[in-house]
């Protein structure tokens, strides 16, 4: 049987043993709120930019070294490490990247995308389209993304 973790008690990943034990109505059970959360993921639209070489190396909100060939992004409020999925509104062209930084600070942007992101949805000529950011993860060398 699975069990809630307590207060204060590291999080910690489900193993395959710890569904095998929870026996198939609980992996049923999983799966469907698995499934259920992801329907319900929020989205956000609105205007990307993205920004490059003039900013490599210089340090994020998260203290990362900004570098323009990961795919990396600046979002106001998201955590860091949150995984998100960008994707173009007029072309469907859409690409994964891990927020590291805050921003935009421009007036009507959702996002700021890295060099390497922007290159992917094929936006590196326009500067600024309108996309939908879902939310699709949280990496795993962050500490947490909830």
């Amino acid at each position: 049987m699975l069990r809630r973790p307590r207060l204060g008690e590291p999080r910690r990943r489900l193993s395959l043993r710890d569904l095998q034990r929870a026996g198939a109505p609980g992996v049923t059970v999983l799966l469907l709120t698995l499934l259920a959360c992801a329907a319900r993921a929020p989205t956000q639209t609105g205007k990307a930019s993205w920004y490059g070489d003039e900013l490599r190396g210089n340090p994020t909100a998260s203290g990362e070294p900004f570098r323009p060939s990961k795919r990396t992004a600046a979002h106001k409020t998201l955590p860091f490490g949150t995984v998100v999925k960008v994707t173009r509104t007029d072309t469907g062209e859409s690409v994964r990247v891990v927020i590291n930084d805050r921003g935009p600070y421009a007036k009507g942007r959702v996002i700021d995308l890295s060099e390497r992101a922007a290159k992917r949805i094929d936006m590196i000529d326009e500067g600024v389209v309108t996309v939908e950011i879902r939310v699709v993860g949280c990496k795993e060398r962050y500490e947490r993304c909830d």
